[in-house]
């Protein structure tokens, strides 16, 4: 009980000090609402007790468990049918190794078409425009922001980053710079919907229930995203908001659409990841000609679990666990949040308490890196040609406020652990 009261004091001081970084980092200090810091950190705690705390909340992650399970399913019954044994159907021969058996590209990634098309569907049918809408609502009231940026933030916590604010592509080019960095921040804080069924592939039988998590951690990091956002650059403005457009002829239409947006992303997630995964490989390699640093080799996640270890022993990360976290966290801000998982999912065991492994899924929940700026510049500047500028110069900062504001949530998590 003691050592659960620690901890949970160590995650309230993480709170603090993550809020103290955020400040500092304020453009304008002296303009800070304290109001909306409140209400944001308010928020956090209330979405996340209601989602971890309340026996109707297990039911539905339970629910959630088995919807995951049966898209599983579902994807391995199309892989298999289009590529066979490599797809994840049976094999013709003996495998010795079933861990060699498991393709990553022909039967775990083709889950995001899967999930693409539903989401589209799903779209179609108004049912995921009236959840966002309800959630927009909330997030107006609570933290003072105008209808546009509700729903664009709402929005985050189930698309991605250019897909959200394409629901308010007309308000885009109007926005206010404190607007406009609010809606940049909300999709590096949270992941889409999409990735999420994904992650919770890695993250099952190394957390309970890791779909539930996931989506905690979306909802939770939407009004840290705003309230983190509102710190760095203070602004009042609310530009009007609307009902999101129609953006498909039929559930045919959707499907076919939903499929096809899909297929980029696949194709961009498999080439991000075979890049990545070679750089780092490289750069250890050219570390590897440096002497052993305290009995190990140099590698890239070593520094960067060096310098990333404070941060999460903010967020209530044991001081013997916090380097092993920090370079978690660094893989995710360097490369991103699926390599991290990745590398999660494989750490051996005893590195990281339970506990711990609850924290780090929430506190890399989120796609700040510098990847994923790429692609939020160029989805953005093509929505509004005239804001490039606050765009670009804003894009750096949204990384580090994406950051802090996953962050937060690992933290606040960590109180109610």
């Amino acid at each position: 009980m003691a050592a659960e009261f620690g901890a949970a004091i160590q995650s309230i001081v993480g709170i603090a000090g993550l809020v103290a970084i955020t400040w500092a980092l304020s453009e304008q200090r002296r303009h800070v609402s304290w109001r909306v810091v409140v209400a944001g950190l308010l928020l956090q705690f209330l979405i996340a007790a209601l989602l971890l705390k309340f026996p109707l909340s297990q039911t539905l992650f339970l629910g959630l468990n088995r919807v995951v399970a049966a898209v599983q399913s579902a994807t391995i019954a199309g892989t298999s049918f289009v590529f066979g044994y490599v797809g994840g159907g049976r094999s013709p021969f003996s495998i010795t190794d079933p861990a060699a058996g498991f393709v990553l590209a022909f039967q775990a990634l083709p889950l995001v078409l899967l999930m693409s098309a539903l989401s589209a569907l799903l779209y179609h049918w108004r049912i995921l425009p009236l959840v966002v809408k309800g959630f927009s609502r909330l997030l107006e009231r609570s933290l003072g922001l105008g209808g546009a940026v509700g729903v664009s933030s709402a929005a985050n916590a189930f698309v991605g980053m250019v897909e959200a604010p394409l629901l308010i592509r007309p308000y885009m080019a109007t926005m206010s710079r404190g607007e406009l960095f609010v809606v940049m921040t909300g999709g590096m804080a949270t992941i889409a919907g999409t990735m999420m069924v994904l992650y919770a592939t890695f993250l099952t039988g190394v957390i309970a229930d890791p779909v539930g998590h996931l989506l905690t951690a979306s909802l939770i990091s939407v009004p840290a995203a705003v309230m983190v956002a509102k710190i760095m650059v203070p602004d009042d403005t609310r530009t009007g908001g609307g009902e999101a457009p129609t953006a498909y002829g039929s559930s045919m239409d959707a499907v076919v659409r939903g499929t096809t947006d899909g297929v980029a992303l696949l194709i961009n997630i498999i080439a991000m990841l075979i890049v990545l995964v070679a750089l780092v490989a490289l750069v250890n390699s050219l570390l590897g000609l440096f002497p052993d640093l305290f009995g190990a080799p140099v590698t890239l996640q070593r520094l960067f679990g060096w310098v990333m270890a404070p941060i999460v022993w903010l967020m209530g990360i044991p001081a013997s666990e916090m380097v092993a976290a920090g370079a978690l966290m660094g893989t995710k801000t360097v490369l991103n949040e699926l390599l991290a998982y990745v590398d999660l999912a494989h750490l051996p065991a005893g590195v990281l308490s339970e506990r711990s492994r609850v924290i780090m899924t929430y506190g890399l929940c989120g796609f700040a890196n510098f990847g994923s700026l790429g692609i939020m510049i160029a989805g953005l500047s093509a929505m509004a040609p005239s804001r490039r500028d606050d765009i670009v110069a804003l894009g750096g900062r949204s990384i580090v406020s994406g950051t802090l504001a996953s962050c937060l949530t690992g933290a606040v998590v960590g109180v109610l652990l």
